[in-house]
């Protein structure tokens, strides 16, 4: 029986193990932490995000890193697939707007429990604290692995032993990596294998941030808004002169910036697509009321504003703004707050309009790793056989999940693609 050896216990590890076991493959799974799942359990807000309704061909234009690499493995283990199996491993689950999938008990807990399931009823081999430190490739074939056991220590944090110390060797005829990205370190997503898979040979593009709030310079005007949720705003990004991005949705002023989903989404397009254009300023342009025609607006200004003739700018404002908004839309558009509404002229109701319609900020980066949802960048793709996922370097050799430089929007899209790189990559491991 082929023994296969999973290196790291999240989301794509998990699947792999199942999947290779069913497969015929005896299947050793190795986690560092102590428990499996750990980045899987904050997904999606502690609700689990678990994958996306949309139809494939509409998938693959959600995904913002080589997409042409995931055809085999999306289209080989759709959305279908990954809620059969996990409905089917006792977690029923349930559809909300924009084809989320979610568990209906609203517990990431419960899709991790289905998996832990899975991984019993498969008889996949779990060992937690282990860390692996090398791998070699044998060379007629195989791995030969260095492998570490990790304690607790009196501050219930994880220890490596001293080097010699419980250090065993394990044998395996094939290996699947599924060691993650940088993003939420403290999930043990830290990029700390990064340098086994250069050792191997392996190329790696730059891990950047993804699914992460934007840094922007109006610092003082973000802090005022700190806490606004914007429900129906309409983003746009311009790297140069070029629109990169424009987005419908939710977003969030920060101390710092902005941040919900709209602009999490964006955030990867802006990573994607400032490579080697660094020196360029980004644009951000936020319309308060895209549904609203410049000629509506005016209409509906001219009536409030007839209607409140006596009554100060910044008060009568209220009624086309939310919150906190008011407070610095004034100076926006450059008409003091105390102004009478009768004193206003064509040229200033021009500017107004245009304000609701366009607030332009500059985006001077991203938050850090320990704020991104995903990590942009991984193993290149140029390296992987996308029908197998099989390295084209070290034959046995097997990656699956955010490892790999592919990355898409926030909506389901990213585990998905776990689920299936590490579908694909254990049924092809087991062969």
């Amino acid at each position: 029986m082929k023994q296969i050896a999973v290196i790291g216990g999240g989301a794509a590890g998990m699947m792999a193990a199942i999947t290779a076991a069913h497969s015929g493959a005896h299947v050793i799974l190795l986690e560092k932490n102590e428990k499996l799942g750990k980045k899987l359990f904050i997904t999606g807000k502690g609700r689990c995000n678990l994958t996306n309704t949309c139809d494939t061909e509409e998938f693959f234009s959600h995904v913002v890193s080589n997409p042409k690499f995931l055809y085999s493995s999306i289209y080989g283990f759709d959305h279908y697939a990954v809620m059969d199996l996990v409905e089917k491993l006792g977690c029923p689950l349930k559809e909300e707007r924009g084809g989320r999938v979610f568990p209906e008990s609203d517990h990431s807990s419960d899709v991790i429990k289905a998996l832990e399931r899975g991984l019993r009823q498969a008889g996949v081999e779990v060992q937690l604290f282990t860390e692996v430190r090398q791998i070699l490739p044998i060379r007629d074939g195989g791995f030969r692995m260095q492998i570490a056991k990790t304690v607790l220590d009196n501050q219930k944090k994880m220890t490596v032993h001293a080097a010699g110390v419980s250090v065993k060797e394990l044998l395996a005829d094939a290996v699947i990596v599924t060691t993650g990205g940088h993003s939420y370190a403290t999930t043990g997503s830290d990029g700390s294998f990064d340098a086994q898979i250069k050792a191997l040979g392996h190329t790696m593009t730059e891990a950047r941030t993804a699914l992460v709030p934007l840094v922007l310079r109006e610092e003082a005007e973000c802090k005022a808004l700190q806490g606004l949720a914007l429900k129906n705003a309409e983003a746009r990004l311009f790297l140069g002169k070029k629109e990169i991005y424009s987005g419908f949705g939710e977003l969030l002023f920060t101390h710092f910036g902005v941040s919900g989903p709209l602009i999490l989404t964006a955030s990867s397009v802006y990573q994607k697509k400032r490579v080697g254009k660094e020196n360029e300023k980004v644009r951000l342009e936020i319309n308060l009321k895209p549904a609203v025609t410049e000629e509506q607006l005016d209409a509906r200004l001219l009536k409030e504003f007839d209607a409140n003739k006596n009554k100060q700018f910044g008060n009568v404002m209220g009624a086309f703004l939310p919150g906190k908004m008011r407070e610095v839309f004034p100076a926006r558009c450059r008409i003091a707050a105390d102004r009478a509404v009768n004193t206003i002229t064509k040229e200033e109701r021009q500017k107004i309009i245009s304000c609701l319609h366009c607030l332009e900020y500059e985006v001077l980066g991203t938050r850090g790793f320990a704020e991104a949802i995903i990590t942009q960048g991984g193993v290149n793709v140029k390296e992987i056989n996308p029908s197998t996922m099989e390295s084209k370097i070290v034959p046995g050799l097997y990656f699956a999940g955010e490892v790999i430089d592919v990355d898409a929007h926030t909506g389901g899209y990213n585990l998905q693609i776990a689920w299936s790189t590490a579908h694909l990559a254990g049924e092809s491991a087991a062969q």
